[in-house]
């Protein structure tokens, strides 16, 4: 366990908060696709602690998050002050590994995804293309970050409201013919139904070189409690096992996924 106190908390666009931590010591070990689990100060008749990807690092110390209020947890963080001293577990899951030099990485992120996706574009080699689709224009978050770090960013949303109307997977196509005598190395956070349907086409097409971060709920973040499992692929009668986020993942390579019912 170690010590986070509160550098900033404040509003990042429309519903979506952006917290940072001064941690020096996850910061100097913390990779891309990695969790910490926050045990939020004032929270008392809550004993569980809350994961969050992480966002970003710096050299300084700081380690950022982005949420939003969903619950009483993070109703609470939304209301801490800089200065409130947070007990932080972390880093904890399985990172997503870097592309190579000569790999052009391509993310395909939804909602929070682009938080979870940020310090892997950063420490690319190759700057890439960011795929981001939402709901909305207003659940766009970090485009410019991304733009700024290097990396072209397109963009769909449900409603049509900005990019391209309809689902972020309807931007492969075009993405995959412009780049089509490039080595690409994949890369994919959002909600499971996107994951599911980002895995399968790139399954059906052979693309097998990616990894999918496949979050979900979390009670211990230690591999302990068995509450956070997906179906993963397995060499079994039944063709899948179930596998930890938290321990196991939240990274899995896409050709693990297992694209039956994943609901865990």
């Amino acid at each position: 366990m170690k010590i986070g106190e509160i550098v900033s908390n404040k509003i990042l666009q429309g519903e979506y908060l952006q917290v940072q931590f001064y941690a020096p010591e996850i910061c100097g070990i913390a990779a891309p696709g990695q969790f910490v689990h926050v045990k939020i100060a004032r929270l008392r008749d809550r004993l569980l602690r809350r994961p969050f990807s992480i966002c970003d690092v710096s050299e300084d110390g700081l380690l950022t998050v982005v949420y939003k209020v969903v619950g009483s947890g993070t109703e609470v963080l939304a209301s801490l002050e800089p200065g409130t001293v947070c007990d932080l577990l972390g880093p904890l899951g399985k990172p997503f590994s870097l592309p190579a030099d000569h790999e052009l990485p391509i993310i395909v992120a939804g909602g929070y995804g682009a938080a979870a996706t940020l310090l892997l574009a950063k420490r690319s080699p190759l700057k890439g293309v960011m795929l981001l689709g939402a709901r909305s224009k207003e659940d766009l978050i970090l485009t410019d970050v991304f733009a700024n770090a290097g990396f072209t960013v397109k963009t769909a949303t449900d409603d049509g409201s900005c990019g391209l109307h309809g689902r972020v997977t309807a931007l492969l196509p075009e993405t995959l013919a412009a780049h089509r005598d490039q080595k690409i190395k994949f890369y994919g956070c959002g909600p499971t139904p996107m994951l599911l349907a980002l895995a399968k086409i790139l399954q059906d097409k052979g693309y097998h070189n990616g990894e999918l971060s496949l979050d979900h709920l979390m009670c211990c973040g230690v591999g302990a409690c068995f509450a956070c499992v997906v179906k993963v692929k397995a060499d079994n009668a039944d063709g899948w096992r179930y596998a930890r986020t938290c321990k196991e993942g939240p990274v899995f390579r896409v050709n693990e996924v297992y694209l039956g019912d994943n609901d865990g």
